[in-house]
């Protein structure tokens, strides 16, 4: 492999990647060559995709290293596991977010907001933090961010997340401004409807999946490898002028 999308020699960390789009992106980055640090809150479920990737792409090529993204110290030892195994981080994909509330801004309680913007944009900046520096050393690198449309758009239902999202797209702006003198990118994919867990209760009744479908111009749900590609794009020679930017994958619904 020796195109655009080569990421032989690599080495990735995906946070919420034992499920939907954030193991879609650690599976389609080995795919091109890239080892990959799998990480979530279960240590069982790291261990169950990072032997999944191993049996298909050979010995080595995953780590397991469970790691909430509320603890901050136990993002450290993410970032020192994957040094020590390989050495180096190459890619970073903040994936891994969380939404415990749902219903009107108005009526959300404070622990609730802060918890919200904790997980979503603070463990983010943690992340970026821990990885940056030798990045900026060798003067090449790439930072995902998994951010949403949501960011993008009001809502009665989810507007702390997407407020949280939209943060995301700024964190992304401020480090690109930062980091690109020294050859580090900084990105976010803003996907659409997907088909994770996260949306299961629309996609799963058929009469809402119909009616949310007839909005979208492609006419249906997105899938994770969808978004996974764009992860790829993002970590490799393919996007290699491309920074500060929120990427959007959605089907065309915010046209």
């Amino acid at each position: 492999m020796n195109g655009l999308f080569d990421l032989s020699g690599k080495v990735a960390v995906v946070t919420g990647s034992t499920k939907g789009i954030g193991r879609a992106a650690a599976f389609e980055l080995a795919r091109h060559g890239a080892r990959v640090a799998i990480s979530s809150r279960r240590k069982d479920a790291c261990e169950a995709v990072a032997a999944e990737i191993d049996a298909e792409f050979g010995e080595g090529t995953a780590l397991a290293v469970a790691a909430p993204i509320s603890d901050k110290a136990a993002l450290e030892r993410l970032v020192a596991a994957t040094r020590e195994r390989w050495g180096r981080i190459d890619v970073l994909v903040c994936n891994a977010a969380s939404n415990p509330y749902y219903g009107p801004l108005a009526g959300i309680a404070d622990e609730q907001f802060r918890k919200i913007l904790d997980n979503n944009v603070l463990s983010n900046h943690w992340l970026i933090g821990m990885v940056a520096p030798e990045m900026v050393e060798r003067r090449s690198g790439s930072i995902i961010i998994v951010s949403s449309i949501g960011g993008l758009r009001g809502s009665n239902v989810i507007g702390a997340y997407n407020v949280s999202k939209a943060a995301d797209f700024q964190l992304a702006r401020n480090y690109a401004v930062e980091y690109g003198p020294h050859g580090v990118r900084v990105n976010c994919i803003a996907p659409g409807l997907i088909r994770t867990d996260f949306a299961r209760a629309l996609w799963e009744d058929p009469e809402r999946i119909r009616a949310a479908n007839e909005r979208v111009p492609l006419r249906r749900i997105g899938e994770p490898r969808e978004i996974a590609g764009a992860v790829v794009y993002l970590a490799s020679d393919a996007g290699s002028f491309m920074t500060g930017q929120a990427m959007v994958v959605d089907g065309g619904v915010t046209i």
